[in-house]
């Protein structure tokens, strides 16, 4: 074993090789993590259909309300610098758990907080439950899953998928109740999977070799993985400034968001298994990620050029699902197939960078919005998904090499 090498690579002993390829069948254990998975990205998109109530009720700009996703990116960000350090101390086990408790704790303590205030900062404890959570638990499907590496990672991506879709339709409907209502559902929800995830996952070691703290910020210094984390973080930009802003010019209510950001979302998780797999077979992934990173752009151009057509909205906010799913899908693989340090190392790095990316982009589009005026924010976003193409293709031959291999 390499030195170096992710203690959730050694979570699982490695399937036989007459076990079946398909990355639906899986061990008990690789499920109870996927299960966790869908959960905790549910919290991404929860929040989605209730900004708008959260602003009138708590009396709070749009600006303030989008701090809930800058508390819980920018803490996610920071903290995944220090998720190997911690798990390859504990294990990936008790890594997980102690993230699971975190969400479990802190959405409840959300939800039951008087103030705009208080979200915000239980928001930020959420995030450091999720970094530990996020990180670990892609490590451990890699390293567990059967099907081989591309199957862990369609498997991991479904559960993206799955989580975004549901998470604004339970956001909605529990919103409808109450703005608390989606905080303690998601606290419900993962307490069942902390569960779950005690009882099946095997206990882990810790590395031979602990993992230090600097190693994810000295992973940047390696060019190929340090372009395609800041693509994710010019992405992210854009992807974060539709999620966090666009509820508020669509007018609708939480149900009517929840639904809207459902469809959404189940586009994000057929063209992250479905979409994604064929058009890298047909174009590959370099030519592939060009294309729809100015389709992304496009389309938050058209939202930027039309913020007060309801139906334009709601309709390019829907399509944007499909350019999400194939981008997180692709670059994710690309991450872990060309950075040349240990998978976990990778993923704390590109969690950290792009998650910067997707926790500042909300607060400066609601900043924006009110300093100019919502056309802004939208056509910057558009602005920096095209720039994360043209940093992309100064990886492209490398972005080729990982796909012949």
């Amino acid at each position: 074993m390499s030195e170096g090498a992710p203690p959730a690579e050694q979570v699982v002993e490695s399937p036989p090789a007459a076990a079946p390829a398909s990355p639906f069948r899986q061990p008990k254990a690789v499920w109870a993590v996927a299960f966790a998975c869908v959960i905790s990205f549910m919290g991404i998109g929860l929040v989605d259909p209730i900004l708008p109530a959260l602003s009138s009720q708590l009396d709070a700009s749009p600006s303030q309300v989008t701090l809930l996703f800058t508390s819980y990116l920018v803490v996610t960000a920071v903290a995944m610098l220090v998720t190997g350090w911690v798990s390859s101390r504990l294990g990936a086990k008790r890594t997980l758990v102690s993230g699971l408790v975190l969400i479990v704790v802190f959405a409840a303590l959300a939800g039951s907080s008087s103030g705009i205030g208080g979200i915000i900062g239980f928001r930020a404890g959420w995030g450091l439950g999720n970094a530990l959570f996020i990180a670990t638990s892609l490590a451990v499907i890699v390293g567990s899953a059967s099907g081989g590496f591309a199957g862990a990672i369609v498997l991991y991506e479904t559960a993206l998928g799955v989580g975004i879709a549901t998470g604004p339709l339970l956001g909605g409907l529990l919103g409808e109740v109450s703005w608390r209502g989606p905080f303690f559902g998601v606290a419900a929800l993962m307490l069942i999977a902390l569960v779950a995830t005690v009882v099946l996952l095997p206990a882990t070691p810790g590395s031979e070799r602990p993992e230090s703290l600097r190693e994810p910020l000295l992973a940047l210094r390696h060019r190929p993985l340090a372009v395609t984390s800041v693509t994710g973080l010019l992405y992210n930009w854009g992807f974060f400034t539709m999620l966090g802003y666009a509820p508020f010019l669509m007018h609708l209510s939480a149900l009517e968001l929840g639904w809207v950001f459902f469809g959404w979302g189940l586009l994000v998780a057929f063209f992250a298994v479905f979409g994604a797999p064929a058009l890298r077979r047909w174009f590959g992934t370099p030519r592939t990620l060009y294309g729809n990173l100015t389709l992304m752009a496009a389309d938050l151009a058209v939202i930027g050029i039309f913020p007060d057509h309801q139906a334009v909205v709601v309709g390019a906010v829907i399509l944007a699902g499909a350019f999400i799913g194939v981008n997180n899908t692709l670059v994710t693989t690309a991450v872990m197939s060309i950075a040349p340090v240990p998978r976990p190392v990778a993923s704390a790095t590109y969690g950290f960078v792009r998650f910067i990316g997707g926790g500042l982009a909300p607060f400066a589009a609601g900043k924006l919005a009110e300093h100019y005026n919502v056309h802004v924010p939208f056509l910057l976003g558009a602005v920096a998904v095209v720039a994360g193409a043209v940093l992309l293709s100064t990886a492209h031959r490398e972005l080729d090499l990982a796909d012949r291999a």
